[in-house]
């Protein structure tokens, strides 16, 4: 008998070498997803009891860092945070409102959760760069920091610092200038000062005075005064007044209010 014709063996080649047909993943069945949807479910009950339920998790400890003035138990009590309470659920921003408002002479302060048991209350103070005499005369200071933030008063002014005088009373350009910029803005003109001041100058310094905008002074130790002018061009004034005194060391009286033409005189 004849085998088959070439036509018909090309045809069954055909069929040979096709593509398979793919295989369709399987799904998993029911009982499969039923066993991992109460699976995620207990997982998160118990999560959601560890965090909240249990005695794992929860507050019992506070720490304190940062303070200079201020005391660690002083912090503390201010921050009111609840111990025993589940930590997830301290309101750390609360702590936070609490602190800046009853304490004043702390500028920045961050709340953090410290697992397991842990709050960590990291504090940065204000620090005074001038003080000012308290109302009435009464011995105390007020404290300056260097944003013009009045924070603290003290009974005690602290070393080194130099006492802001606003000699703002007189009519005339002192009048005009507290109309035009407001006492709140002289304080901060005389603080961008005391930041300028040379540091070897800022040791003998005792007095800021303003009396206008254009017109703020020093006071130095032995009688020795600085006339500095506005705050503006502080870092050339600061430059202009040292390298006068270096030449002129016996000089009573430092003129940098035109940081271009310094003068001195006096002796």
């Amino acid at each position: 008998m004849a085998g088959p014709t070439t036509a018909e063996r090309g045809a069954d080649d055909d069929l040979d070498s096709g593509p398979l047909p793919r295989r369709r993943p399987r799904l998993p069945g029911p009982r499969v997803l039923i066993a991992v949807a109460v699976a995620l479910v207990l997982l998160g009950g118990v999560s959601l009891w560890a965090l909240y339920g249990s005695s794992w998790l929860r507050v019992e400890q506070v720490s304190v860092s940062g303070t200079r003035v201020l005391t660690e138990d002083r912090v503390r009590e201010v921050a009111e945070v609840p111990l025993g309470e589940p930590l997830i659920s301290v309101d750390t921003d609360a702590i936070e409102s609490r602190l800046m408002e009853k304490l004043p002479r702390i500028d920045v302060v961050e709340v953090i959760r410290s697992w397991p048991h842990g709050i960590g209350l990291k504090v940065t103070e204000r620090t005074p760069v001038l003080i000012v005499e308290a109302a009435g005369n009464s011995g105390k200071y007020v404290e300056v920091d260097a944003k013009g933030v009045r924070f603290a008063t003290v009974s005690r002014a602290p070393k080194g610092v130099p006492v802001l005088e606003m000699a703002l009373s007189r009519p005339g350009s002192s009048a005009a200038s507290l109309r035009r910029f407001g006492e709140e803005r002289l304080v901060r003109e005389a603080v961008r000062v005391a930041g300028d001041i040379p540091a070897a100058v800022a040791r003998d310094t005792r007095v800021v005075k303003v009396r206008s905008y254009d017109s703020i002074s020093l006071e130095l130790d032995g009688g020795r005064t600085v006339a500095w002018g506005s705050a503006e061009k502080g870092r050339a004034k600061a430059r202009a007044l040292s390298a006068l005194m270096e030449a002129a060391p016996d000089a009573g009286h430092f003129d940098v209010s035109a940081p271009t033409a310094p003068a001195s005189s006096g002796s």
